[in-house]
């Protein structure tokens, strides 16, 4: 063989293996590309302790401000409630996918405004009380929920190494920036009529 196809040939296989180990252990975290917030394809790693705690706390988060929405929609009838709180079942839904996939024990109730963590019980009754009191305090309400889940997200995204679950919650603090906009622009909006 020529000694030049016989290095093409060993380049090619270098470069082979190569992609193989960079791309197989990101695969398997992230799942096939274009599968949206998560992937459905075996984990690598169990999840720890850590992260645990944040998709179980950020899943019962999503709820929170997806019920609260709705209420605050259904009193003041603000397209933006409806909008964010669309946006926050798929959250809420992204979230479930992960612990799924981790085998993590889903704390989400099925009633509106009910919570394993009992923070959060507390939390919704406080959000919606004074949302309920006017257009302005609603809005206001959607500003503290939004900044919160940031927080939290920020917190959240510094417990795990793990592709699927960063770029999970990235996506979701992506999306809560954007809420947060869509709310203050609301509010300042309001505040001027």
């Amino acid at each position: 063989m020529n000694p030049m196809n016989r290095s093409h040939i060993a380049a090619a296989l270098m470069g082979a293996a190569l992609l193989l180990t960079l791309n197989v252990p990101a695969m398997a975290q992230r799942g096939t590309p274009g599968s949206g917030y998560g992937a459905t394809t075996p984990v690598v790693q169990p999840a720890t302790a850590d992260e645990v705690k944040w998709l179980q706390y950020m899943r019962e988060e999503e709820k929170l401000a997806g019920d609260v929405y709705k209420v605050l929609f259904e009193k003041w009838n603000l397209a933006v409630f409806q909008n964010i709180a669309s946006a926050e079942e798929t959250h809420f839904a992204a979230i479930g996918t992960l612990l799924t996939r981790y085998g993590i024990a889903d704390p989400a109730q099925s009633a509106a405004g009910v919570y394993t963590d009992p923070a959060l019980n507390t939390l919704y009754n406080q959000m919606v009380a004074k949302g309920l009191q006017s257009p302005q305090d609603a809005l206001e309400v959607g500003v503290t929920i939004e900044k919160q889940d940031i927080s939290d997200l920020e917190s959240a995204l510094k417990s795990t190494d793990k592709y699927d679950i960063k770029r999970v919650f990235t996506n979701l603090m992506s999306a809560s920036h954007n809420h947060l906009e869509a709310f203050e622009t609301v509010c300042t909006i309001t505040a001027a009529n």
